[in-house]
C-alpha cells in the first residue's frame, strides 16, 4: 500500500495545502479498494501511513494531515462508528464512492455549484462538463440556454441571436420587456441580458477561454437567474 510520502515526499507541498486536497490524499491512504472496517485518527501517524519522513517533522506532517480527517468528518466522508467510545471511525458509503483526489476534486465542485438552485434547463446542460472540470463547456453550455431560452419565449427565428436578440425581446417594444416597469429599469435589464450573452456565450463559442471553477460558478448561476426571468415573462 502507497505511504503518505510516495505521493508526496516535499513535506513543502504537503504543507502548502488546503484541508479538501489533504483529504483527497487521506482517501487515497485511508480507502484502497474495498478499504478497511475501522479507521482512528492515529491511522495517520502509524508509520506504515506515513512513510520515511524526517523524526523532526513527523509530528507537524500528522497535524496537517489530521485537518484533511476533519473536512472528511464535516463532509460526513467518515464519521464515528457507532456504539463505539475510543474514537474508531468508518467510511461512510458516500465515502466509499470516493477513491482518490480525482473523485473528491468532482465533489468538491458539485458542493460550489447548487444544483438545486439551478434552472432544470441549464442544471442538465452543463452539470456533466462542470463536474469534469470542463468549465469554459460549462459557461458556453449555460449561456446558451440562455439564449434559446429568450429566442423561445419571445417567439424569434434562428436568424435572431446573441446580444441583437436580447436587446430585441428585452427592448422598449419586445415581448418580454414588463410594460410596467419604469424606462430605467427596462433598459438595465436589456443591457444585463445582451450583456451576459455578449460577455460569456460569445467568446466561448469562439475560442478557449481560461476560467475557474468559482468563476464559472459565478457565470452559470447569472444565467440560470436570469432563464428564470425570462421564464416568468414568458408567462405573463
Amino acid at each position: 500500500m502507497a505511504t503518505l510520502f510516495d505521493l508526496i515526499p516535499d513535506h513543502n507541498i504537503l504543507f502548502g495545502l488546503e484541508p479538501e486536497e489533504l483529504a483527497g490524499i487521506a482517501l487515497e491512504l485511508l480507502n484502497p479498494g474495498d478499504g478497511p472496517s475501522r479507521l482512528h485518527p492515529t491511522s495517520f501517524t502509524h508509520p506504515d501511513t506515513m512513510g520515511p519522513f524526517p523524526q523532526n517533522i513527523r509530528n507537524d506532517v500528522a497535524e496537517v494531515l489530521f485537518e484533511g480527517w476533519l473536512w472528511l468528518v464535516q463532509e460526513g466522508l467518515i464519521g464515528p462508528k457507532p456504539g463505539d467510545n475510543h474514537g474508531w471511525h468508518y467510511i461512510t458509503r458516500r465515502g466509499k464512492r470516493l477513491r482518490n483526489r480525482e473523485d473528491l476534486s468532482a465533489y468538491v465542485n458539485a458542493v460550489i455549484l447548487p444544483r438545486k438552485l439551478l434552472h432544470p434547463a441549464i442544471s442538465a446542460a452543463c452539470w456533466a462538463a462542470f463536474l469534469r472540470g470542463d468549465y469554459d463547456t460549462s459557461v458556453f453550455q449555460a449561456t446558451k440556454e440562455l439564449e434559446v431560452g429568450i429566442r423561445d419565449a419571445g417567439q424569434f427565428t434562428a436568424e435572431d441571436y446573441g446580444t441583437k436578440l436580447a436587446r430585441k425581446a428585452f427592448g422598449e417594444a419586445g415581448p418580454l420587456a414588463d410594460p410596467n416597469k419604469p424606462d430605467s429599469e427596462r433598459q438595465a435589464l436589456s443591457d444585463l441580458m445582451a450583456g451576459t450573452l455578449g460577455s460569456y456565450k460569445n467568446p466561448h463559442s469562439h475560442r478557449r477561454v481560461n476560467v475557474s471553477a468559482e468563476e464559472a460558478v459565478e457565470m452559470i448561476m447569472l444565467a440560470s437567474h436570469l432563464l428564470k426571468i425570462v421564464d416568468a415573462r414568458a408567462k405573463k
